[in-house]
């Protein structure tokens, strides 16, 4: 590679436009030689090399084999559970042995806490995969009838065929409670983070500690609250109202302690721009620090909804069980899916239990459409343009150019007659 190095020797002088000091030295350029390239061998960031890859089938191979060994015929070890935990902590230390071999300490720490870390995510999806599969499994024969969408329970009874009934009731009142909660707990909750980040002092202090330890709350401790103080002083019956009370006492303290969390992390320097520039707090707040933070408070949205729709406890105190169709929630009992989901598998029935995990296969389809509708809604984070936004930069830069082009352009023509040239045109 031929790469020229020059250099500038000052000689002491100084000069020049505003005083500041001019380098007038001489300058010396240094040219490396042939085949004594300053700069090493490109070091591979990502991917994964031949003495990776042979370390972690190797460690994995050893583990196995020396597990079952230990199970088989060496001890009296039994049981399938216990093989797996010894064959991962054998294949921890095996690999650790192995990296051993070529690499320093740190670099074992570091790939033993890669392996860990992979190992930990691994088991966290296939958790995740394995209860998603196994409600859509034993909730197929409810799912491929299509009754199962749009009819009630209330001419199905637990002997009934899963060709009559269905679960309509129930997705429809839970649409309308987790949009109750949704419409309280988003602007109270995002308010509040506000108010802790941006006002401060003793009260937001107090605020913020009774919002952690409310996260904490059992949530049956949520339903004894509505119950008691909205049905039996108030309206005196249960109602889809009263569970969407219940589940907004659920969701509030996440949504606020997560969007505290995502507020906190907007730069400063965006807040002292915007002050720097005549901005009032509350016109920051709504046009640079809420902006900034939108993808972070999506995603406590995301996680308040988590909690509040899949919500059992607070929802049996609150909204009661029904078989029919109610859209009005400050009337009548308005059941929700995993209410309908408790009261179908409470019946010995194999066709209630199947509607169940129907039910529960459902509400897991419907947990994922929403948060795929509330990431769409959120957007991108900060700085990142979707393609139509940048197809309107790059319009906007080449009309920018195009202008400034026609300007000089004119300028020129006219500089022999006006050597004042014409003013840019917005």
């Amino acid at each position: 590679m031929d790469e020229t190095i020059t250099t500038v020797i000052s000689g002491g002088a100084s000069g020049g436009h505003g005083g500041g000091p001019v380098d007038t030295g001489p300058r010396r350029t240094f040219r490396p030689a042939p085949g004594n390239d300053p700069v090493g061998p490109r070091r591979r960031m990502s991917g994964a090399t031949a003495d990776d890859t042979f370390n972690l089938t190797g460690a994995l191979g050893a583990a196995l084999a020396v597990a079952t060994l230990l199970f088989g015929w060496f001890t009296p070890m039994t049981g399938a559970v216990g093989w797996a935990i010894v064959t991962y902590l054998l294949f921890v230390v095996i690999y650790a042995l192995l990296v051993a071999l070529r690499a320093t300490g740190q670099e074992v720490a570091d790939r033993v806490m890669t392996a860990l870390l992979y190992s930990a995510a691994s088991i966290l999806i296939a958790a995740l995969v394995f209860v998603v599969c196994f409600a859509v499994f034993r909730g197929l024969p409810a799912l491929v009838n299509l009754n199962s969408f749009v009819q009630t329970m209330e001419s199905a009874g637990p002997l009934e065929p899963l060709s009559v009934g269905g679960i309509a009731h129930a997705i429809v009142g839970t649409l309308i409670q987790i949009s109750i909660a949704l419409s309280i707990t988003v602007p109270l909750g995002i308010a509040t983070a506000v108010f802790m980040n941006e006002i401060g002092g003793r009260f937001a202090r107090f605020v913020r500690t009774i919002s952690d330890a409310m996260t904490a709350l059992p949530s049956i401790v949520a339903g004894l609250f509505v119950y008691s103080a909205v049905i039996q002083l108030v309206t005196h019956e249960r109602s889809g109202f009263a569970a969407s009370l219940a589940i907004t006492v659920m969701m509030l303290p996440i949504v606020i302690r997560a969007s505290d969390v995502v507020l906190r992390l907007v730069p400063g320097n965006l807040r002292e721009a915007s002050y720097a520039l005549g901005s009032s707090r509350w016109r920051t707040v709504w046009h640079v620090v809420l902006p900034t933070a939108r993808s972070g408070l999506v995603t406590a949205v995301i996680l308040g909804t988590a909690r509040g729709i899949g919500e059992t406890s607070p929802v049996l105190l609150t909204s009661g069980v029904t078989a029919v169709m109610n859209v009005n929630p400050f009337s009548g009992p308005m059941i929700s899916l995993p209410l309908q989901v408790f009261d179908f598998v409470k019946s010995p029935e194999p066709n209630m239990i199947a509607r169940g995990f129907g039910a529960a296969a459902t509400l897991l389809l419907l947990v994922l459409l929403l948060f795929a509708i509330a990431r769409v809604i959120g957007g991108r984070g900060p700085g990142q343009l979707s393609p139509r936004q940048r197809r309107a930069r790059s319009a906007q830069s080449a009309a920018d150019l195009e202008r400034i082009e026609n300007r000089h352009r004119v300028a020129a023509e006219t500089l022999p007659n006006d050597p004042t040239p014409p003013k840019d045109q917005p």
